[in-house]
């Protein structure tokens, strides 16, 4: 629960003007009027991007998460604090949920006493967890009668969180992803993928390749800096040429400066490769790249702890290889940007 130290106010569905000296809401009279009020529950790294986006949006934004410092900073942007996920639920037309793992997702929306039961007619969920796919299912069919679901996971780290350059990848029933579309849009691009649960199998699909690309990139940097090309040099052929990836580009500055990037710890890494795990069940063959960035994701957390940032994966040939892919520059760290 929220500590008693959050001021909670009853909660007003009514959309009368809201001016800035409503220091519970805090919108600012210029901002652009929503008719639909937003709930969101889990103000991580990415929720909490994604939902200070949706508040500068102009939207009636309701927030809860364990983390009070988070709930304040969005109190802070104008949102209103709830006392709860279900009394966050019950208050909203749109619920949107950014939770690190699919057991937290069961445990806030699932139950009689879960978010999802406290949801009002016509109301849809917007679940924007990484998640198992028949989870999402499960929980949409214990939905209260008129209660939409719709899968929703983004790819696109902090940043694109922060700017609004996620993609996003939308499952559902094609009216409720019609609803949420233009919201979502504020965060980025969205793509819708079909049925609910196939947003979830879109993200574990890129996360499948993002991972594999992350363990290959350090072992191309080891194979061309062991043969006496530079670093600088190497990279830079990389991005110009066949080998170029989102990861190249987006994530190797992460490993030249040497913190490999701690918003997203190994830890999910390797929930999210047991994910793809379950889904390579369907598949009628093996997968055996997909099998080794499993394992040596496993062997990066083993060695560096689950805390530790995703690119260790890359610190770990670094390491074996003895030689140092840090380099000098100004290397801005994704969070930042």
């Amino acid at each position: 629960m929220v500590p008693l130290c959050v001021q909670f106010r009853p909660i007003d569905r009514g959309q009368g003007e809201r001016s800035s000296g409503n220091s519970s809401i805090g919108f600012k009279a210029n901002m652009i009027r929503r008719d639909e009020i937003i709930g969101f529950v889990g103000l991580g790294n990415m929720g909490g991007a994604m939902c200070d986006r949706l508040v500068k949006a102009g939207y009636s934004v309701l927030v809860y998460d364990l983390r009070i410092e988070a709930v304040h900073a969005l109190v802070e942007a104008g949102a209103r604090a709830c006392a709860s996920a279900s009394e966050c639920s019950a208050n909203v037309d749109l619920l949107f949920t950014s939770l690190p793992r699919p057991d937290h997702v069961e445990e806030v929306m699932g139950g009689d006493r879960g978010g999802l039961q406290a949801m009002q007619p016509g109301s849809v969920w917007v679940d924007m967890t990484t998640n198992q796919v028949e989870l999402i299912r499960a929980l949409a069919k214990e939905a209260p009668p008129d209660v939409h679901v719709v899968d929703s996971p983004v790819t696109g780290a902090v940043d694109g969180a922060r700017n609004g350059t996620l993609t996003l990848f939308v499952g559902g029933e094609e009216t409720s992803v019609e609803r949420v579309t233009p919201i979502l849009k504020n965060l980025g691009l969205v793509i819708p993928t079909g049925p609910l649960g196939s947003g979830n199998v879109v993200k574990l699909v890129t996360n499948q390749l993002w991972f594999v690309h992350a363990a290959a990139l350090g072992e191309g940097f080891a194979l061309g800096m062991a043969n006496g090309v530079e670093l600088e040099t190497l990279w830079r052929a990389i991005k110009e040429s066949v080998g170029d990836s989102f990861v190249a580009r987006h994530d190797a500055p992460s490993i030249f400066a040497g913190h490999y990037d701690p918003s997203f710890p190994l830890d999910l890494c390797v929930k999210d490769l047991n994910l793809i795990d379950e889904l390579s069940k369907s598949v009628a063959t093996k997968l055996p790249m997909t099998e080794k960035a499993a394992e040596v994701f496993v062997q990066a957390a083993d060695r560096y702890g689950h805390g530790a940032g995703e690119l260790h994966v890359v610190k770990r040939i670094e390491e074996d290889a003895q030689l140092s892919f840090q380099m000098d520059g100004d290397w801005t760290p994704p969070w930042e940007r």
